[in-house]
């Protein structure tokens, strides 16, 4: 085992929270995943934090010392959570539209517009209050790297300043200013196609890594994608999509084609889409929430695995299609719903999510990764299916920070 420089003395604790740039050592680990190429999980193990990374790993009985340490007593420790599709920055509620769709009414992104409507009357405080307390239940649930998407202002001003909030939360943000066209553009497309390649994207790149175009029925064409991602890659923003969430369309194969980190959603496949992926660079992301809150069909992620296509899952949460901040309760739907085993929903969420966001550095606990890790309050991942609806997680380390998710013996 690769052994970096090792911590200096230790002050003992069974869950304290660690001060920051302290080393830590979590020792008598149950099982320790860690997605390492060739010693990917081991039993009754231990792991070393040292300056925000990730400095050693082993067995448990070699652990070095370290500045703070936390017995694990035989709990599961794993990467943490890399949340790579969500919409955060929002304000208003839509539960009478999900207990409709429960009583039979069909999904459309029509619903989005009403979003967009509250979301531009919310002031900076009440936007930003929302999405922190988001953010803290995903943090709580083991999720330690989120992307958060634009597309609820869908003007200059409201695009421009839920990036700008954004981006005190994360750097994984996105420009999603064409989610679909607003109202006020219903008579004009070509024109709101225009603003969002020109104006809006000159307010919005600063505040942007990524540019994302929601590709579908009821939302943009094929066409006014291609123009929309070009302009946001000339300006040096990476290319994401929404894409065969509603219907099968070309929006698959146009990822591929103009190198998109990723393509989300991926409900309705063609052959020739699964084909696509498999011989690309292209993470097929899979968002079981919505398939759940929208009672369309799951994604058939065995189909995808099968054919060698990297899939991540990711929450998608958001207030109409996808109320969950869970990546837990998406890895439970995964193994239900989706024909994924334990391990290859847990990988999708960790590794997979850090494909998609195209990190190395994250989603994995090899020596130099980031420290960001959780552990479960069971003896092994596949709780996290076995035992859906319950809190299991029980500390989230990030970048080696302990913090304390509720108190364990």
């Amino acid at each position: 085992m690769t052994n970096a420089t090792q911590p200096s003395t230790a002050k003992s604790s069974t869950a304290n929270t660690s001060t920051a740039n302290a080393s830590t050592v979590i020792t008598n680990i149950g099982l320790l995943l860690t997605h390492d190429n060739e010693q990917p999980e081991i039993e009754n193990a231990a792991i070393v934090f040292d300056g925000g990374r990730v400095a050693w790993w082993g067995p448990t009985e070699q652990a070095p010392a370290a500045d703070d340490h936390v017995d694990a007593a035989g709990r599961c420790v794993l990467p943490g959570f890399v949340d790579s599709h969500s919409h955060l920055l929002f304000a208003g509620d839509r539960s009478e539209e999900f207990e409709a769709r429960m009583a039979g009414r069909r999904y459309e992104a029509g619903g989005i517009r009403r979003t967009v409507a509250l979301s531009r009357e919310a002031t900076d405080d009440e936007l930003l209050a929302n999405a922190t307390a988001l953010v803290a239940e995903m943090r709580r649930q083991g999720t330690t790297t989120i992307e958060i998407k634009s597309g609820y202002g869908l003007n200059v001003r409201d695009e421009q300043r839920m990036l700008r909030l954004a981006s005190t939360l994360t750097d994984e943000t996105t420009f999603l200013g064409a989610h679909v066209v607003p109202a006020e553009y219903a008579d004009d497309r070509a024109g709101y196609v225009a603003l969002v390649m020109g104006e809006m994207l000159d307010a919005c790149a600063p505040h942007s890594r990524w540019i994302d175009v929601f590709c579908d029925s009821g939302a943009f064409t094929e066409a006014e994608t291609r123009a929309i991602i070009a302009a946001g890659q000339a300006r040096g923003l990476g290319a994401r999509l929404h894409g065969a969430q509603l219907a099968e369309s070309g929006a698959v194969q146009l990822a591929v084609e103009l190198g998109a980190a990723s393509v989300d959603h991926c409900t309705y496949l063609s052959g020739a889409d699964v084909d696509a992926l498999a011989g690309s660079g292209t993470v097929a992301g899979v968002l079981p929430g919505v398939e759940f809150s929208t009672k369309h069909p799951f994604v058939d992620a065995r189909r995808l695995l099968d054919a060698g296509v990297t899939v991540a899952l990711a929450s998608d949460c958001n207030p109409g299609s996808s109320f969950t901040s869970s990546i837990p309760f998406c890895i439970a739907l995964a193994v239900r719903e989706m024909g994924m085993t334990s391990a290859e929903a847990v990988a999708a969420a960790t590794l997979g999510g850090a494909r998609s966001l195209r990190r190395d550095d994250v989603g994995h606990l090899r020596v130099g990764a980031r420290a960001n890790a959780q552990i479960l309050d069971a003896p092994h991942y596949r709780h996290l299916a076995y035992r859906p609806g319950v809190p299991l997680v029980a500390s989230v380390f990030i970048d080696g920070d302990h913090e304390l998710v509720r108190p364990w013996a």
